[in-house]
């Protein structure tokens, strides 16, 4: 698990290699991920948008970006976790991602950036 703290937002990131979605022959990698976001903070937020840079080891870097997470902007009260999953394929057996969440103040107004902290992608087989 990959984590890290940003303006009392916490994230965490687990990945999971997809073999059932996954075709390695044809230079098809999919892997999983589950993030949980936890407010350390006193008052609620909301997530807003999200931006991913997304890197195989081939060298293509991909941007991804877009109004809140699988179809939600998700309000989380203080010292309350938000939980979803989502995926992303490469064409290589190793890669990252790392990016940002835009999240609201809900008190103040005020819109802060909170880290994704950069985490891995490898095919399990890669270690051997």
């Amino acid at each position: 698990m990959t984590s890290a703290v940003t303006d009392g937002v916490e994230i965490n990131v687990e990945v999971f290699y997809q073999k059932e979605y996954s075709n390695p022959m044809l230079h098809e990698f999919m892997f999983a991920y589950k993030i949980t976001i936890t407010n350390l903070n006193h008052f609620p937020i909301q997530l807003l948008r999200r931006r991913w840079e997304i890197f195989d080891s081939s060298g293509i870097n991909k941007t991804v970006e877009g109004e809140g997470v699988i179809g939600a902007q998700p309000t989380i009260n203080a010292n309350e976790s938000y939980h979803y999953m989502s995926a992303c394929g490469i064409k290589t057996d190793m890669g990252k991602m790392y990016g940002f969440y835009t999240m609201l103040n809900l008190n103040t107004k005020r819109k802060f950036e909170v880290a994704i902290p950069q985490f891995n992608l490898i095919y399990p087989f890669k270690n051997n």
